[in-house]
């Protein structure tokens, strides 16, 4: 089993109330009104983001997954310049197939795999935001972005099998696409989504099926479903999920954290949040969003824990993956451990603030995994 970390390329704070969307926290006179707390903005620069990936790679995690989109850093570049800064981390590079050439990706990865001493890993985000793919020039519908996505998989598979490649399709078409030579190892290709369209290309090409994290029974439905589609194409692959964590050295203590990360939050700012996450074309989105829902009919603070241990509160503010292991080091891995029996390979895990908090797991929950013989990464 493989454990991951996070690089928060867009923000980064104590509080899932500062610094969302590009903000960058209280500045000028409005600065005065505020608390005088800790949670402040942490700004993505490189020296920040460096602190980050040499934390994970001292804490054991074996990769970082760096996010795509109009709000964060570009993963590429910044990934390229942090594996100058690291040793043995690997890089999990989001990207949307849309937006590039499926023959430039192949060079960018083959370019990136040499100079980075094969570091690199991809995570194909075929995308569910509307809005957001339309700023980048996008405007195909949900359907036909997967089927493209298909033939993106397709040609970067094809570019990287070391003998010119033609394919036509729908989407594409190319001529002889090929790299310099191919990379050695091939980056493992990373994918995620709970719709009808999104698992037939998952089953056809990706090496790791990501989900985000849910109750144990919604999962084992996803990854029945997956198993079942994979089998159709004589393929196996790795099941991964996406978690955010509070890990203590005690149950009380955890919750405690877990609860100021959401202190103060206005219902007014979460109904907003909300509505805007309602527009998402995404199936995973809308059922990370469901998980909240009773909280946010009643107010109840024990309505945003879904499952023991699995608490939904991060969705209220953030979209994306909206749940967290919240207990002690012992129930955080207890947790691990439940996911793992379902057949879950990796765990993507990340924290806020993810400095301290890489640390805080790297200390408390990874060397729990090893005693348990869940993991055998060990710290530099």
């Amino acid at each position: 089993m493989q454990i991951h970390w996070f690089l928060p390329t867009a923000a980064d704070g104590r509080s899932l109330t500062v610094g969302t969307r590009g903000t960058h926290g209280p500045e000028g006179e409005a600065a005065a009104s505020f608390a005088p707390t800790a949670d402040r903005f942490r700004a993505p620069t490189i020296r920040y983001m460096t602190q980050v990936a040499r934390a994970a790679e001292e804490a054991g995690f074996d990769a970082v997954l760096t996010p795509t989109g109009t709000w964060c850093e570009d993963a590429w570049l910044t990934c390229a310049a942090l594996a100058q800064e690291t040793e043995r981390l690997k890089f999990l590079v989001a990207f949307r197939p849309g937006f590039i050439s499926p023959t430039l990706a192949a060079q960018q990865a083959s370019t990136f795999q040499r100079l980075s001493g094969g570091r690199l890993l991809l995570n194909v985000v075929t995308g569910g935001e509307r809005d957001e793919q339309a700023r980048f020039g996008d405007h195909l519908a949900k359907a036909e972005r997967y089927a493209r996505t298909d033939e993106f998989l397709t040609v970067l598979r094809g570019a990287w099998s070391g003998e010119p490649y033609d394919f036509q399709g729908e989407h594409y078409d190319v001529r002889g696409a090929t790299v310099l030579a191919p990379p050695a190892p091939l980056p493992r290709l990373y994918f995620g989504g709970s719709s009808p369209e999104a698992g037939p290309v998952a089953a056809r090409h990706v090496d790791t099926y990501l989900t985000w994290g849910e109750p144990p029974d919604q999962v084992a439905q996803k990854l029945a479903w997956i198993r079942r589609l994979a089998h159709e194409y004589g393929r196996e692959m790795r099941l991964g999920i996406r978690f955010h964590v509070v890990a203590r050295d005690t149950t009380a203590e955890a919750w405690a954290a877990a609860d100021r990360l959401i202190k103060g939050i206005d219902p007014a700012h979460v109904s907003k949040v909300q509505s805007v996450l309602a527009a998402s074309e995404s199936t995973g989105q809308a059922r990370m969003s469901a998980l909240n829902v009773r909280f946010r009919d009643g107010w109840k603070p024990t309505d945003l824990e879904v499952y023991p241990n699995v608490w939904a509160g991060v969705g209220l503010l953030r979209g994306g993956a909206g749940t967290a292991l919240v207990g002690s080091h012992t129930d955080v891995a207890d947790r691990i451990a439940e996911y793992a029996d379902l057949g879950i390979d990796e765990f993507i895990l990340s924290g806020f603030p993810h400095l301290e908090e890489a640390y805080m797991v790297g200390e408390g929950v990874l060397p729990e995994l090893r005693r348990r013989c869940l993991t055998v990464t060990e710290r530099r």
